[in-house]
């Protein structure tokens, strides 16, 4: 029997396409953030602010969060959320450790969302959960094609060298 369609070639070529465009998103978003004077502070706060009123946009438990752990360590926020964007944004172009990069840039757009934040998470959020089931075939063109095995081979020797010790 074949290959089937969701893994053959096409389907991989369709799922880097899509992996490499949600790489350059993250990618622009850390780069303007990294190169430029980023502060998260007026961010928090406002998604602080939308968590009050008569209806809010962001659920109460998320406004508290911000307000006791996001906002008093807003110097750690604005190094993690641009740096975090761009290494998610490179990870995803070259297709090396893909996997958490993904799973760190979803983390990232659910985090924005709770906090009020529309704009393009939605879409983000979506190409990322589609790539995480795509899976092996998301990064059949990517270094993690070499990189996976490689990896899992030192692992297997390690592990086999400690349980012959």
């Amino acid at each position: 029997m074949g290959e089937k369609w969701w893994n053959g070639k096409v389907a991989a070529g369709i799922w880097t396409v899509l992996r490499v465009w949600l790489g350059v998103q993250w990618l622009q978003a850390g780069w303007g953030k990294v190169t430029g004077k980023f502060d998260a502070t007026g961010y928090l706060q406002g998604a602080i602010a939308k968590a009050g009123g008569e209806a809010p946009v962001v659920a109460g438990w998320y406004g508290t969060f911000l307000e006791t752990v996001a906002l008093p360590n807003a110097e750690i926020f604005n190094i993690l959320i641009p740096w975090g964007e761009l290494f998610v944004g490179l990870g995803l172009i070259v297709g090396l450790l893909t996997m958490p990069a993904l799973v760190a840039g979803a983390f990232m757009n659910l985090n924005f969302l709770l906090a009020g934040t529309i704009s393009t998470n939605p879409v983000l959020l979506a190409a990322a959960v589609v790539l995480m089931f795509a899976g092996y075939t998301a990064i059949r063109f990517g270094l993690d094609r070499w990189a996976v095995p490689m990896a899992k081979e030192k692992v297997t020797k390690r592990t086999l060298r400690e349980v012959h010790a």
